[in-house]
């Protein structure tokens, strides 16, 4: 086994006063960070491998600790080595919501995952806990990872000048569209994949540590519109409009309207699903990690359903249906 996990064995046993602890492998991740789960007599644990050089602990202990004063269910650290990036946690069980949902479970899972954002939102109002910004440079940045690794690398489609004003002219009017919503705190993966279903306070939040104070809808998008789940508009915007009453209840943006919330919340998606579907093509040509290439077709699909409403975005509904998708479509 690596060097790296010979010495978190070790911490491990040091930490928990036990001889050869027998590490799993918990969860997968698409950064540097690894995660294994140890048993130590009726109880588990799980601990994160997050290697210095790539990784900063720092935040995730401190938006744990808010979190949980939110009453939100995170994992608690309990033993820390940041010299070299150990972490011990609470366990928060092995079923994501992503093995749970279907169409039986999937109104009361999501309502309990509402209700847990809602409370993300409201509460947070007044932490003195000081998040990044989601500014307009991070919002371009991030689109900008579909033109460059999905079209350019993964794809072979180099746009020509005339075509790339038009495109940046899209993600200016979306980074405008996600300016101009109530600024909040910001999971920013708040999906499947990170949400546990758990028998006490439903659901489990895991890997917040890149939460920003950034656009009202952004983690419902991530929610309701999730890369690796998706669901009818129909159910969707039911979900949206509980969404709606909640945070009107809460009196959190009180001045928003449903269909303005609605035009939000279809925007911020293509912004999230653009930078996700260029994320995917990342890992697989930068980090040799192709699995998360079957997700793209079903990101991309959000994006051309919300380019077709909207003229603005119109260059960008031409360019999936022409070119993206069919390539796509091609394998």
């Amino acid at each position: 086994m690596d060097q790296r996990f010979e010495q978190l064995k070790v911490w491990v046993e040091e930490v928990l006063g036990i001889a050869d602890a027998d590490l799993r492998p918990a969860s997968s991740d698409a950064s540097f960070r690894r995660y294994f789960r140890v048993q130590h007599g009726q109880k588990s644990f799980v601990i994160m491998d997050a290697p210095p050089d790539k990784e900063d602990c720092g935040p995730f202990i401190k938006i744990s600790a808010a979190m949980a004063s939110f009453d939100l269910n995170v994992p608690k650290v309990l033993a820390q080595d940041l010299r070299q990036g150990f972490l011990l946690l609470t366990d928060l069980g092995c079923e994501q919501y992503l093995q749970a949902l279907d169409d039986d479970s999937v109104d009361a899972l999501y309502a309990d995952a509402v209700t847990a954002l809602v409370r993300l939102q409201v509460r947070a109002v007044d932490s003195e806990v000081v998040l990044p910004v989601y500014d307009v440079g991070l919002l371009m940045a991030e689109m900008n990872l579909f033109k460059d690794w999905l079209l350019l690398q993964q794809l072979g489609i180099d746009l020509n000048d005339e075509q790339a004003d038009a495109l940046e002219n899209v993600f200016a009017w979306l980074a405008q569209q996600a300016l101009a919503q109530p600024q909040v705190w910001v999971h920013r993966d708040y999906h499947s994949r990170n949400l546990m279903r758990t028998e006490v306070d439903n659901p489990g939040l895991l890997d917040f540590q890149d939460a920003v104070l950034g656009p009202l809808t952004y983690d419902l998008v991530s929610l309701l519109k999730d890369c690796y789940i998706s669901w009818p508009r129909q159910r969707v915007e039911v979900w949206l409009a509980d969404y709606h009453r909640q945070i009107q209840s809460a009196g959190l943006a009180v001045d928003v309207d449903y269909e303005q919330l609605l035009v939000w919340f279809d925007c911020m998606g293509v912004q999230r699903h653009l930078k996700a579907a260029g994320i995917f093509a990342r890992l697989n040509i930068r980090d040799d990690k192709p699995g998360y290439l079957p997700d793209i077709p079903r990101t991309l699909a959000y994006v051309s359903d919300v380019a077709k409403r909207h003229p603005e975005l119109a260059f960008l509904a031409a360019l999936l249906g022409s070119e993206v998708l069919p390539q796509l479509r091609n394998g």
